[in-house]
């Protein structure tokens, strides 16, 4: 069985090569020329500016921007925004994804829409949305202040920001992997006699992490790089509740340029590994899919 299942992979692979390479050599060397250039002016020639100005003084003036007070707290903050917000969406992302790919019931549809809401709303009108409830005139702005809660510019509204914006990234990338790889393996191990936690550990994460591991890495870049939400709930308090993009508008609004782009280097490099490890996990995931669906045609066939 598993000898024609290589056999059907490997003959499919090469049957995709052999149709790329029926093209007509200037076709192919057109969309390479396009790809590559759209490369060169959106991603290398942009990255390669933000260094060039971020090292224009000097590699002490670079080292100084970074160990400024207000820049290490930004990034403090930032990385204890990543930490909270990042775990809590990977609970959520395989409690979602294992639901909607597991099980039939209604409103399933609905949850499916409702985890791509984020992607349809404005992060600056999502952060609207958090203080027109958090905020002190909000719906919930009296309560809070009776109860001595501070939600909007602090600590905790530029969480709840970010958990919003990112919680979409790992069920997104989820979902459809575990609806394509079916329920056949948990139900064997449950026949078997292995619980609920044994079956997850041993063999739904096992099938599944290639593709969390991809939703983790675009959800911490998010939580990480994320302006437009945070901006409207953060306040803008130098030393507080700035994160990493909001110090650098700050740097860059009061023309200190080289500060400002010694510390947009910070998130470029972010960028790099996060296509780096986008890039891995992505291959791996193809290769989970093929694998499944292949199997799944084979189960059809026999």
């Amino acid at each position: 069985m598993k000898t024609k299942l290589s056999f059907q992979i490997s003959k499919a692979i090469t049957a995709t090569r052999s149709k790329a390479s029926e093209d007509p050599l200037w076709v192919r060397f057109l969309l390479i020329t396009i790809a590559l250039g759209f490369l060169a002016a959106f991603l290398i020639l942009p990255l390669t500016i933000v260094f060039k100005e971020a090292f224009q003084n000097g590699v002490r003036a670079y080292l100084n921007a970074i160990r400024d007070p207000a820049a290490l707290s930004a990034i403090r903050l930032t990385l204890l925004t990543a930490a909270i917000a990042v775990p809590l969406n990977l609970i959520f992302g395989v409690a979602a994804a294992w639901a909607i790919g597991y099980f039939k019931f209604s409103g399933r549809n609905l949850l499916t829409t409702l985890i791509d809401l984020p992607f349809t709303i404005s992060p600056i009108v999502s952060g609207l949305i958090f203080v027109l409830l958090f905020g002190r005139r909000g719906w919930l702005g009296p309560f809070l202040d009776d109860h001595g809660i501070k939600i909007i510019f602090a600590v905790p509204g530029i969480v709840i920001a970010t958990l919003f914006v990112t919680f979409p990234f790992v069920a997104r990338e989820l979902i459809p992997l575990m609806q394509t790889k079916g329920t056949e393996e948990e139900e064997a191990a449950r026949v078997l006699g292995a619980g609920g936690w044994r079956t997850f550990w041993k063999i739904t994460l096992p099938n599944i992490k290639w593709g969390l591991l991809y939703g983790v890495t675009l959800c911490s870049a998010r939580a990480i790089g994320e302006f437009g939400a945070v901006s409207v709930v953060s306040g803008h308090i130098r030393g507080a509740t700035n994160t990493v993009p909001l110090h650098v508008e700050i740097l860059y609004n009061e023309y200190n340029l080289s500060a400002a782009f010694a510390v947009a280097s910070l998130l470029a490099l972010l960028a790099i590994v996060t296509l780096i490890f986008k890039s891995l996990f992505g291959r791996k995931i193809s290769i989970v899919r093929t694998t499944s669906s292949i199997a799944v045609d084979e189960k059809g066939i026999l």
